[in-house]
């Protein structure tokens, strides 16, 4: 896995990543716009999906409920698909409901590019735009490496 944090001069920082999963796109696909599915992997592992719910299609809204399985805190985060381009890119406006790590909660932007090998592998290059600070920069590169490992995981229990 690659990642790579980048901050031009005067604007919030970006989380970029890049994963390559042992499973074709059409599957890594299903696993991002399928509610069914996401809510199986979505969330760093202190902190699983429990509930997911998306109107697939552009300027349809998405939500998810992280649980914390020690406290049994939730934290909902939830935004709106701006572009969908099957099964090549997937982009979408990101917000917490709630003040969480740095205060309160800014709007940015999630966009996700698959391309799938010639060995049928999946390349993920996932970039998330407008955090609002060094310290939610760490946190969401955390949570998002996290839930890579997840969806990896999920990936490989579920070939088909």
């Amino acid at each position: 896995m690659t990642i790579a944090v980048a901050e031009a001069p005067a604007t919030r920082p970006t989380l970029k990543m890049q994963r390559t999963f042992d499973a074709p796109r059409d599957l890594v696909w299903r696993a991002w716009s399928n509610p069914e599915i996401l809510v199986l992997w979505m969330g760093p592992v202190e902190w699983p999906a429990v509930s997911a719910t998306c109107d697939f299609r552009v300027g349809g809204a998405w939500r998810i409920c992280l649980r914390s399985p020690a406290t049994g805190e939730d934290l909902w985060q939830s935004g709106i698909y701006t572009e969908i381009d099957a099964p090549r890119r997937l982009a979408f406006t990101f917000k917490w409901d709630e003040s969480h790590e740095d205060g309160p909660p800014v709007d940015t932007q999630v966009s996700i590019d698959f391309d799938e090998t010639a060995d049928g592998r999946t390349v993920m290059d996932f970039t998330h735009e407008g955090l609002k600070s060094e310290q939610s920069l760490t946190g969401h590169k955390h949570g998002w490496t996290s839930t890579a490992d997840r969806l990896e995981a999920w990936l490989a229990a579920n070939p088909d």
